[in-house]
């Protein structure tokens, strides 16, 4: 029998804190607690977790949970822990005496979910002893790491379709944060979850600030940003580990809480690393892609690129770590021509034409993103096949300070005129560089083997610099009057519409580079919670001390919206305690004390 919707809110406000449900969650509930199958797209901090957990509490039996990392096991045992779930993991973090004591008390049926990684649970052993232990629910969480085409993909993930075979009648839920039509696929196929309820939520983030700026002077534009936000934590991601070293360097020699993160430390600087991040010893992480799936610190206020990522999916996915919480968080892309003409010659590397191809055009799309004059979210919604309600979010920069334009007609007539020209003279097509190349001058290797200074078109492009015409030709394919075939040479081709213009001499608006100063939000942005901002450093104070005394990461006692609701409402007895999202029965009676007093302290002394 299916627990009644009363029944459910108040276990959801009993256990974790909270008077209500986000979207799809009671929906994904329900569904699980009728014993079916359900595949879950939710946005980072959309609540996946909540999805699995409570239906954990509310019907007999062990939830088993699939985990990729074990940071992330302890991180989300710790939260369930504090909330007064019965709740452990098994992995090879455990002593042999350990392991053997959670064994027993899961035989015992004294645990409501157990956390483990994709390759212990498929081992015979394990399968034996989960035969023993009553599973109720399987949940599958980052699911895209089963499909080669994800971005996280692990293997061991694959053979998790085997657990159908040795439990038929236990529902299977997939969760993922991210996942392209493809993906989507490859999840339902491997997982056979061909009967399973779909939930796929919006891909919108409000409470996230889009910004790209041009890349100068790149360790002095980061050092800036993360001055001005001083108590916020914040993650630089960077290309190369060279780059995550210097950066973290540089932050540190200007006083700065920082530290790298990339596959080049030992297992032990990483975990120790991450560590002091979670605990908020740590302001900032300057790391690579490496840094990515175990990171469940809801409070992380900005995210920086410091080079171009190299596909959206990937950038949705690190910008995602911001602002898990609901508060407002900030994503800044630091882009310059030098990041594309890198990525271009990486790529050409690579032996397999398929997988050249495909990069290719992974790097076209995020060029396209960073470079396009329309709303930035907009443009990452259309990726993953989402239309944005309205044409401006109002929290990005190309709709809060739209980017100049100017006539572009000539330049635009001079770049498909020398597209036109190489082919009428070459008989063949040729990329993108080589005509900015010819537009510019230059003297290469392959303008004289081709013969194309003698070109009428050859240098009449002096008026810009070569990173300009790039992105001049990059517009004219986006504006639909070339196009970039796909195949192992991608070449530029003029369209009807490019050849229409032409003829008829057109007028053509481009837009200015991208320059775009930083500059701050004075509306006031999706998920802001106005408070007495004394009293807030004042719990967040508070509740360091009490996080470090039990050896955890300070948003396992409280996060910040709860913080900053307390800040706000300033509570003065239990029942007004209660109301803050996040209190539940068992924070109430373990910190409810400490807070009210420190709250009571600071109303006395104002």
């Amino acid at each position: 029998m299916i627990p009644s919707s009363e029944s459910i809110l108040s276990q959801l406000k009993k256990t974790f804190g909270f008077d209500s449900f986000r979207p799809l969650q009671e929906d994904i509930i329900r569904d699980a607690l009728s014993g079916r199958d359900v595949f879950v797209l939710l946005p980072t901090g959309g609540g996946k977790s909540l999805c699995f957990q409570l239906p954990a509490l509310l019907k007999p039996g062990l939830a088993i949970v699939v985990s990729p990392l074990i940071a992330l096991m302890k991180d989300q045992v710790d939260a369930l822990e504090a909330a007064g779930v019965a709740a452990t993991f098994l992995n090879s973090s455990l002593t042999v005496e350990e392991s053997r004591e959670r064994r027993q008390k899961l035989a015992n049926s004294e645990y409501r979910l157990l956390y483990l990684a994709p390759e212990r649970i498929v081992l015979d052993g394990t399968i034996a002893e989960l035969k023993n232990w009553n599973v109720s629910l399987i949940a599958v969480d980052e699911a895209h790491c089963i499909s080669e085409w994800g971005h996280d993909f692990r293997p061991e993930y694959r053979r998790l379709a085997e657990l159908r075979g040795h439990f038929p009648n236990i529902p299977v839920m997939a969760l993922t944060a991210t996942a392209t039509e493809r993906v989507r696929k490859d999840i339902i196929r491997e997982l056979r979850l061909d009967q399973a309820k779909h939930y796929v939520a919006s891909f919108n983030r409000p409470n996230l600030m889009y910004r790209v700026i041009a890349k100068q002077k790149p360790s002095d534009q980061v050092l800036a940003f993360v001055r001005a936000r001083s108590k916020e934590a914040g993650i630089v991601y960077c290309h190369s580990r060279k780059t995550a070293e210097s950066m973290a360097e540089k932050l540190v020699a200007a006083g700065v809480r920082a530290r790298p993160y990339h596959a080049g430390l030992t297992p032990k600087q990483r975990s120790q690393n991450q560590e002091l991040f979670q605990r908020d010893d740590v302001q900032v992480i300057c790391a690579t892609i490496a840094f990515g799936m175990g990171i469940n610190k809801p409070n992380i206020r900005f995210v920086i690129h410091f080079d171009l990522p190299k596909n959206v999916e990937g950038y949705y996915q690190e910008t995602g770590r911001a602002g898990r919480d609901g508060l407002p968080s900030e994503c800044l892309l630091l882009f310059g021509a030098g990041d594309v003409v890198k990525y271009t010659q990486f790529i050409e590397e690579k032996e397999d034409a398929h997988e050249r191809q495909l990069a290719h055009d992974q790097l076209r799309k995020i060029v396209h993103y960073a470079e396009s004059s329309l709303c930035r979210r907009v443009e990452l919604l259309r990726y993953f096949g989402e239309s944005f309600d309205r044409d401006r979010c109002l929290a990005c920069d190309n709709c809060l300070i739209p980017r100049a334009i100017f006539d572009g007609t000539i330049a635009a007539q001079k770049f498909i005129s020398a597209v036109y020209r190489i082919r009428e003279k070459s008989g063949f097509g040729v990329g993108l560089n080589h005509v900015v190349e010819v537009l510019s001058g230059a003297d290469t290797e392959k303008i004289r083997k081709w013969q194309h200074e003698k070109l009428s078109v050859y240098g009449i492009g002096k008026e810009f610099s070569r990173s300009e015409w790039a992105a001049i030709g990059r517009e004219l394919v986006r504006l639909g009057f070339l196009q970039q075939t796909s195949g192992q040479m991608s070449v530029l081709e003029i369209t009807s519409e490019g050849a229409g213009m032409l003829s008829r001499r057109s007028p053509v608006t481009l837009t200015q580079p991208t320059k775009t100063p930083e500059t701050k939000q004075k509306a006031k942005r999706a998920g802001e919670i106005d408070c007495d901002e004394s009293l807030f450093e004042r719990l967040r104070n508070l509740r360091k001390t009490l996080a470090d005394e039990r050896n955890v990461p300070a948003y396992i006692v409280f996060s910040d919206v709860a913080l900053r609701q307390m800040a706000g409402v300033m509570p003065t007895t239990e029942s007004e305690f209660l109301m803050i999202s996040g209190v539940g029965e068992k924070k109430l009676k373990e910190y409810g004390p400490l807070f009210l007093k420190e709250i009571s302290n600071y109303k006395n002394k104002i």
